[in-house]
């Protein structure tokens, strides 16, 4: 497996591989969440949500980008956002195809982010995930990386 920086022709194999990805992560805010108002965050279904901002991540200037691939695969991707006005580095989207998970790419594309902010003078990195149990490999892969939790409660009212 290699990390590479994204180009425009993974684009597709990107969108298909989070839309496999984060489809249990979606059975699972769907289930923790009020459903009314998880069908106003998704009002088209979270799928056409999603491929939209991985679009736009991927297509975004001020965007990092780099893709896991094995064997001419794309299998994985990260996205990381540079905040230079408080030196903090954000991991704002990461995703492993299923076929791939649970050896070790996750953690891989996190640490290869890690190491692009610290060489971009980043001196703090933060990741953002759900406390639902479809996020509990997010969570547990941040927290074998070393990264500490602040505990927020985000509280949602359908209107």
């Amino acid at each position: 497996m290699r990390i590479e920086p994204y180009e425009d022709s993974q684009l597709d194999p990107i969108k298909s591989l989070s839309l496999r990805a984060w489809s249990p992560v979606f059975d699972s805010i769907q289930k923790a969440m009020d459903i009314e108002v998880y069908h106003s965050f998704y009002p088209d279904g979270w799928r056409v949500s999603q491929l939209n901002a991985v679009e736009s991540v991927c297509t975004t200037a001020d965007m990092k980008v780099w893709v896991a691939i094995d064997s001419d695969s794309t299998v994985g991707f990260v996205a990381v956002k540079l905040h230079s006005e408080s030196s903090m580095g954000e991991i704002y989207m990461i995703a492993v195809d299923p076929d791939y998970q649970r050896l070790g790419i996750g953690a891989a594309l996190v640490e290869f982010a890690l190491n692009q902010m610290k060489a971009a003078g980043m001196s703090v990195a933060m990741a953002e995930t759900g406390g639902d149990p479809g996020h509990a490999p997010a969570r547990c892969t941040y927290e074998k990386l070393g990264f500490g939790l602040l505990p927020i409660a985000r509280y949602f009212k359908k209107l």
